[in-house]
């Protein structure tokens, strides 16, 4: 065989393995994908044909790029406990009410209070569950109460290990009484969820995956709280689905 004849043959096996390769690595359930790197790291499998992704808003792209990534997966929370978030439920705004209160007034419905001519404690009212999608009935009473919580978006627990245990009382106290990172839901979806952070746990109702990360990164922007990157790659993740997403701005505790 000719030098020349050689050299082809040796050219084409060459371009053979190249595109084998190309494919092993690229097409999904193979290559990447096949050894699970993307659950196991938080790496994104690269798909070159795939619909590009719509962007969402530039305010909370911004957002994103910002917050700052600290080192470590699943930090203990060994040294936190509720107690060095100060008073629960503290009247911050001083308004006069409790925050558990303000929140439920600002979160439900056809709200009923136990003095109208003063309105604060809230009795009953109608919850559009955002965790679960379920519509739910608030009524006050030591075996109802429980069954609607005011959920830290960002938990205490979470806040603790992304940079709250540098504060001091007062400031921990401001956070855990922020309207912009608490929310009426349901019991047992807030029991669940219980420190975790976005990449440990969304909730139930996919519907709302959206907004609850975009809520999460308002309030870690807001408060300068870290990320760990599994949970940045999870923030990018979801947010990648939601085009025109915005920043949610402060909410306020609201009373008629």
């Amino acid at each position: 065989m000719s030098p020349r004849r050689h050299r082809r043959i040796a050219d084409l096996l060459s371009l053979l393995l190249t595109l084998a390769l190309s494919a092993y690595l690229l097409v999904p359930g193979l290559g990447l994908d096949l050894l699970k790197l993307e659950k196991r790291f938080g790496w994104s499998v690269p798909t070159p044909w795939s619909e590009p992704a719509k962007p969402v808003g530039n305010d909370l792209a911004q957002a994103i790029e910002s917050l700052r990534v600290r080192g470590g997966k699943y930090e203990s929370t060994h040294s936190y406990h509720r107690d060095v978030f100060g008073q629960a439920w503290a009247d911050e705004d001083h308004n006069g009410c409790d925050t558990r209160n303000d929140i439920l007034a600002r979160d439900l419905k056809e709200v009923t209070y136990k003095n109208p001519a003063r309105p604060c404690k809230v009795m009953s009212g109608t919850l559009a569950e955002p965790y679960t999608g379920q519509i739910m009935h608030f009524q006050r009473g030591p075996k109802t109460s429980p069954l609607v919580q005011i959920d830290h978006v960002v938990a205490l627990g979470d806040a603790w290990r992304s940079g709250a245990e540098t504060w001091d009382l007062a400031r921990r106290q401001k956070f855990a009484n922020d309207p912009l990172n608490l929310l009426a839901t349901e019991g047992q979806a807030n029991e669940d969820k219980g420190s975790m952070s976005a990449d440990q746990w969304l909730p139930p109702d996919t519907n709302y995956h959206c907004a609850y990360v975009a809520r999460q990164v308002a309030v870690k922007s807001k408060w300068n709280l870290s990320v760990t990157k599994p949970e940045l790659n999870t923030f990018r993740k979801v947010l990648r689905g939601c085009p025109g997403q915005h920043l949610p701005q402060d909410l306020n505790q609201v009373h008629p």
